[in-house]
């Protein structure tokens, strides 16, 4: 490929990605590949993998004179640099098979999701995508092997919403001419039922090599993913300081809620304080909704037109959202609302029931709510996709998604958001969840923590419930360097406010810095310093 211009290599990069994996296209708002999956099998992503590299030097070779045009490109090849990592070094399509599943249920579940198309253009759609889920599922049996036995036990949990949402499927599309037809489904539920028999057999058997990634791969992840000059071994020391940091603050504001009790005990007292059930998506939609309009009556931050719906989780999404979730709207999506799902308890009022409404503890969904909405994830992805700039629209790292968020929390307490010393409470215990979110994200890929230790250190340190702390976990096998995003993200954040306050001096004002960082959407950080001119 010859070095071309700057936009074609962009179109030529966005070309790529969408035919390598047509559900990531649907999410972010382009129809014209709703009917299809993907394949990940060894002859597929060596294709992708030299397309990939003849990209990269292409856009290695375009001249650019323009500052903005380079941090895009800068941004551009650290993308293109971690598929090529992912798919050469840590090989996820042969090792996890929740790689696959995850692409197919997102797959079937953007026919009932995605607003901005017609219903019969879903409808058919969704027929496309049930009729390619035997290929899709064979590929998949054919190309997995030796895959770490938490991979599988997270997959095999993924899959038990897998008939439900089949099942959705047709039933929302029966009257829609080429609609989910019943042939297609059961054809794909038989598929699928397979697939669930090979992950409890073959590959159940067949254990693979330990989850970690290891060092090196790791410190990949960290330079090129998050754009960071840390190490594994600096952040280490970080996650251990920062927890211990945040339990000595805990026990000072327990110390105001109920002297002399211990931070746990205060806590366990007041997670008796939640909404009932039927409450739930209520109370979240109003703490929502305040944090938008304290945004706003303070001016911390632009809020460009864009809903946030608060919804029951439907039943067939459960068994993937157990608490919470939130789903941003397409990047080149006409509909500009996103979706914030709580998941009701199930049962009737017994034990299990009750554990999971006190996950939902009413001094907690204030810091949720802002996180998730204003002026977090949902604001900060409002503000990318109306960027002029395509990339800024759709590139992001988890540190500067997550990182954004956790800073909002801690932002929008300076501000005087939070109501009581019991919300500040509970914003530094989720503080130091994601404190010791880098421990064991470090830990398990680079410094041989074992699963169980991660497990107890959950249960030990942040009090989760042993199977929460178990599922927790599972994810962070799955994702290496995703789960220390929060904190360090945060850190960078701040250190960029700080420095940003001091270069501009009297001109300094909170909505200025706000300003100037969403203009990047979920570029790096350090992108975003280079951009500011900070980065001498």
């Amino acid at each position: 490929m010859g070095p071309g211009s700057f936009d074609d290599l962009i179109a030529s990069y966005f070309d790529l990605r969408w035919h390598f994996d047509p559900v990531d296209a649907s999410a972010v708002g382009l129809p014209v590949h709703d009917g299809r999956l993907g394949t990940f099998t060894g002859e597929s992503v060596k294709a992708h993998l030299a397309a990939l590299r003849s990209i990269i030097g292409a856009v290695e070779e375009v001249a650019l004179d323009d500052l903005e045009d380079e941090i895009d490109r800068t941004a551009l090849l650290n993308d293109l640099r971690v598929r090529v990592h992912r798919l050469e070094v840590e090989l996820p399509h042969e090792r996890d098979p929740g790689y696959w599943l995850e692409h197919l249920f997102d797959g079937l579940y953007q026919p009932l999701a995605l607003r901005d198309r017609e219903v019969a253009h879903r409808a058919r759609a969704a027929t496309e995508r049930l009729r390619a889920v035997p290929a899709f599922l064979a590929d998949a049996t054919a190309t997995l092997q030796k895959c770490p036995h938490v991979l599988v036990a997270l997959a095999r949990g993924m899959a038990r919403g897998g008939a439900r949402l089949i099942d959705e499927l047709t039933a929302a599309f029966p009257d829609a001419g080429d609609g989910a037809d019943a042939e297609a489904a059961d054809a794909a539920r038989s598929a699928l039922a397979e697939f669930v028999r090979h992950l409890d057999g073959p590959l159940a058997q067949d254990a693979g090599t330990s989850f970690a990634i290891g060092e090196d791969a790791f410190n990949f992840r960290l330079h090129f993913e998050h754009a960071l000059p840390s190490t594994a071994a600096e952040l280490w020391r970080y996650g251990h300081r920062l927890a211990d940091e945040v339990e000595e603050r805990l026990g000072a504001l327990a110390a105001e809620i109920q002297p002399g009790a211990h931070w746990h005990e205060v806590m366990e007292a007041l997670r008796d304080r939640h909404p009932s059930a039927e409450e739930l998506v209520g109370a979240y939609a109003t703490e929502m909704e305040r944090a938008r309009a304290f945004v706003e009556a303070h001016a911390l931050a632009p809020v460009p037109p864009g809903a946030l719906d608060v919804l029951a989780t439907p039943p067939f999404l459960r068994p993937t959202v157990p608490f919470a979730a939130y789903q941003p709207p397409g990047a080149f999506s006409a509909d500009r609302s996103g979706r914030f799902f709580v998941s009701p308890p199930d049962g009737d009022g017994g034990e299990a029931h009750v554990a999971a409404l006190r996950d939902h503890c009413s001094y907690e969904i204030p810091a949720t709510a802002l996180h998730e909405g204003f002026p977090g994830h949902h604001l900060q992805f409002l503000n990318a996709h109306a960027s002029p700039r395509p990339l800024r629209k759709v590139l992001a790292t988890p540190l500067t998604v997550e990182g954004w968020a956790l800073y909002c929390e801690q932002m929008m307490g300076e501000e005087g958001f939070f109501r009581s010393v019991e919300e500040r409470f509970f914003q530094h215990v989720a503080l130091l969840w994601r404190g010791v979110r880098v421990i064991v994200d470090v830990g398990l890929h680079t410094r041989g923590m074992t699963f169980d230790e991660a497990v107890a250190l959950l249960v030990d340190r942040v009090r989760f419930e042993p199977e929460h702390a178990k599922a927790e976990v599972q994810r962070y096998c799955a994702r290496p360097a995703y789960q220390l995003a929060y904190a360090v993200g945060w850190r960078e954040l701040t250190a960029l406010r700080d420095d940003y306050r001091r270069a501009v001096g009297d001109r300094y004002s909170l909505r200025a810095f706000h300003d100037a960082v969403l203009t990047y959407g979920g570029f790096p950080i350090s992108l975003m310093r280079w951009g500011l001119g900070l980065d001498a």
